[in-house]
């Protein structure tokens, strides 16, 4: 299986203006373990800025998709958009920026995943929703399992500076990113 085909067939996302509500918002005081189980806190006053992309799940070598997976808007393309981020991780640096993924995924899937991928920021894992619930970010369910919706967010001294929603290519949306960084 090649899991960074994303075939044009595939069910797009739609706008629903389900992330509306978080420009200019404050990113909660919480932290998420991370691929090495470490505790990260997303609410940061740092000088660089935070980019969080939220992404349904990577899939596993080792392990089948769900038939209905495809069939779900968006949900296709999260290993393509993690490569894409892990390939213009200078570019964000240069921008003035760090990279971190958010998934739904636990701990051991997410290192498997940076693993395998070489993936130089950290990925962490919201397998309890916490960061979700408390931004109200868009999920969707799927054999009793909950997923994050794409959506990216651009955080600047714990205040969300910018949103992306929907993505609808999740392999080319690191250019969107960068383009937005470079010119603000």
């Amino acid at each position: 299986m090649n899991l960074t085909d994303l075939s044009n067939n595939l069910s797009k996302p739609e706008q629903d203006s389900a992330c509306n509500h978080l420009l200019n918002s404050v990113i909660p005081n919480i932290s998420l373990s991370t691929q090495d189980d470490n505790l990260l806190k997303l609410r940061r006053s740092d000088t660089f800025r935070l980019v969080v992309f939220c992404y349904p799940m990577t899939g596993r070598p080792d392990r089948s998709l769900s038939k209905s997976w495809d069939s779900i808007p968006g949900a296709r393309g999260c290993t393509s958009q993690n490569c894409s981020f892990r390939d213009n991780y200078d570019n964000l640096i240069k921008a003035n920026a760090i990279p971190v993924g958010v998934s739904t995924q636990s701990v051991s899937d997410i290192k498997e995943m940076t693993l395998r991928l070489h993936i130089p920021y950290d990925v962490v894992s919201d397998q309890e929703l916490v960061f979700a619930s408390s931004i109200k970010l868009p999920i969707f369910s799927l054999e009793g399992k909950s997923f994050l919706k794409r959506v990216t967010l651009i955080i600047e001294k714990s205040i969300i500076k910018k949103f992306f929603y929907p993505i609808l290519t999740p392999s080319t949306h690191i250019d969107e990113v960068l383009e937005w960084l470079n010119k603000n």
